[in-house]
């Protein structure tokens, strides 16, 4: 294949379980706030005393500061959402909405600080116990991630859903950035960590995309967090599920594939913030300030669905 080599039925099996499974449980924490206490709080102090130092130590293919890291960003994430969602005064708040933008901004300089780190390497084989091919697509992949982050726009007009789930939304996220970020983390996953990237790369992705366009829509970022907190989770306290598992997945390591997705990466990045640009300057916005996409139709769908009235008559 072109991708990955030879993916047999029972490792698709294994696939459609990740997603459902991500899906699943992202739903029960979000709906249910014991469920994200047991899940993000009481889990992870558990894992990192008595299951990650074994299993994520030196020498296993989650043991690098870069996945340590990601696990703990996650976390931040989640349970900075959480408190978001349900303390009335910090939604209200104006400094406080800033921490969304800023750990997704983090999130992902942390990607592009990786994959240009590979790139540098000059790999062309096992590293970190992952195999590892060097070369420009990195910097292609690490270009397009600065992009995404640099057109991360709206985070005034973050706000709690009105319902009892009270997730956090952010309506100005539209489904064009959700695919340019989507289309450049895999590409990110393919190129520093592919043999990972069946699960890390496709179906975690698809697993925060699927609820943010079908489900509960405007709460893409709180979806990405708490899928990527879990999947961290259980990569790194399970990480030969998808290194030498029978259902793992090798990357084909075709220098093609990765110039492919890193090209798709970087043309729909440019895309997304060109388009942005012409938005600003046609509507007289500032970025750092305004909401830019009020005019969309998906952007008042989303508030006449979610917003509490003050939100709605603004």
């Amino acid at each position: 294949m072109f991708l990955f080599d030879s993916i047999p039925w029972y490792s698709w099996l294994a696939w459609f379980g990740v997603l459902a499974g991500l899906i699943a449980v992202n739903e029960i924490t979000r709906r249910w706030k014991w469920a994200g206490v047991a899940f993000y709080i009481a889990l992870p102090v558990i894992l990192t005393l008595f299951v990650w130092p074994t299993t994520a130590g030196a020498g296993s293919s989650t043991g690098t500061w870069f996945h340590w890291t990601k696990v703990y960003s996650a976390l931040a994430g989640v349970l900075g959402f959480m408190a978001i969602r349900y303390f009335p005064r910090l939604a209200a708040n104006r400094w406080v909405l800033l921490f969304p933008p800023a750990i997704l901004a983090i999130n992902i300089m942390e990607a592009c600080v990786r994959d240009f780190q590979v790139g540098a390497m000059g790999a062309h084989g096992m590293v970190d116990g992952v195999y590892m091919l060097s070369g420009a697509w990195n910097y292609m992949n690490g270009v397009a991630g600065l992009l995404n982050l640099l057109t991360i726009c709206g985070w005034a007009g973050i706000f709690v859903s009105r319902d009892k789930s009270r997730d956090m939304i952010w309506p100005d996220m539209l489904w064009f950035w959700i695919i340019a970020y989507d289309l450049w983390n895999f590409a990110y996953v393919y190129n520093c960590v592919g043999d990972h990237s069946f699960y890390a790369g496709a179906a975690l992705l698809i697993s925060c995309t699927i609820p943010a366009f079908l489900i509960k829509k405007g709460a893409w970022l709180q979806h990405r967090a708490n899928t990527l907190a879990l999947w961290m989770m259980f990569t790194m306290a399970v990480p030969s599920f998808v290194t030498d598992s029978p259902v793992a997945v090798a990357s084909s390591h075709d220098p093609v594939a990765l110039y492919v997705v890193s090209g798709l990466a970087l043309a729909a990045n440019v895309a997304v913030a060109i388009y942005q640009v012409r938005t600003i300057v046609a509507g007289r916005r500032n970025p750092l300030r305004d909401e830019l996409y009020t005019g969309h139709r998906r952007y008042r769908q989303v508030v006449d669905a979610e917003a509490p009235a003050l939100v709605r008559a603004h």
